[in-house]
């Protein structure tokens, strides 16, 4: 536990000043996050760092996270999309060259998995270009649910939500999680009008279907942990895992702000 106290505040230290300050610096941090994210998830499927799929791999994962308005400097290349489908094509092509080393499964999972992290980071960037009060409103709902539902959990938590996922959750412990996170960040956001331009009942909605999707984040890494056999996707933050493990929840959310307009 100290370990991992430790971490945190050192973490944080290193975290929140490059959140506030964002732009090119937010950036950076968020291209480094998402090539160990990436890594990680090589690592789960034992692959190695200087191989063919991984240096695509990582390409893609930066090539992703990169601004949109990074590729109207580049002649025929609009956005990141034909970028990445090419690099699809190399991985697909890859499994002709490689005497079944690689297989198509092998492809689709890091096709997937760059698309993933790429994407999520991407979103983080563009949260905190759209403003502070935004990033925030994300981060905060993540922090507060997984607080929330572990603390709730732990009181009166009995009823297993994904037993053969993650056995240490339950259905008490989501609940309250979501409960916290929406009453305590939609009433902040409310009275400090942080963000004027929603009502109190359209940041309550939009909470709690962040909530919800940062809980989704966090199954699924689950899910891909349990199905690789492994107990954290990496070792980098001391007590708390790997980048993916810490992320899993905002990788989810930062997109669907997106998608519920709230990047725009």
């Amino acid at each position: 536990m100290k370990v991992r106290v430790i971490t945190a505040i050192v973490a944080l230290i290193i975290f929140i000043p490059i959140l506030l300050l964002g732009g090119n610096t937010l950036l950076i941090l968020s291209l480094l996050l998402g090539i160990v994210g990436i890594s990680e998830f090589l690592r789960m499927k034992h692959r190695f760092f200087v191989s063919t799929e991984a240096w695509i791999s990582f390409v893609g994962v930066i090539v992703l996270i990169l601004p949109r308005n990074f590729w109207h400097h580049i002649p025929l290349i609009q956005s990141s999309h034909i970028v990445f489908y090419f690099l699809a094509f190399l991985l697909l092509l890859h499994t002709v060259f490689s005497r079944n080393r690689f297989n198509f499964d092998d492809a689709g999972a890091l096709a997937l998995a760059t698309l993933y992290v790429g994407t999520g980071f991407h979103y983080f960037v563009q949260a905190r270009a759209v403003g502070l009060a935004v990033i925030m409103f994300g981060l905060l709902i993540v922090w507060l649910t997984d607080s929330g539902a572990y603390m709730v959990g732990r009181a009166i938590g009995k009823h297993k939500l994904a037993p053969k996922i993650s056995p240490n959750k339950t259905w008490e412990g989501s609940i309250g999680g979501s409960i916290v996170a929406v009453i305590v960040v939609s009433g902040l956001f409310t009275i400090f009008n942080w963000l004027p331009q929603y009502h109190f009942f359209e940041l309550l909605v939009l909470a709690l279907l962040l909530s919800i999707a940062g809980q989704m984040g966090d199954l699924i890494e689950s899910g891909f942990k349990r199905h690789y056999g492994v107990k954290d996707s990496g070792n980098i933050l001391p007590g708390h895992g790997g980048i993916l493990d810490r992320f899993d929840s905002m990788l989810v959310v930062m997109p669907l702000m997106a998608i519920l307009g709230m990047l725009s």
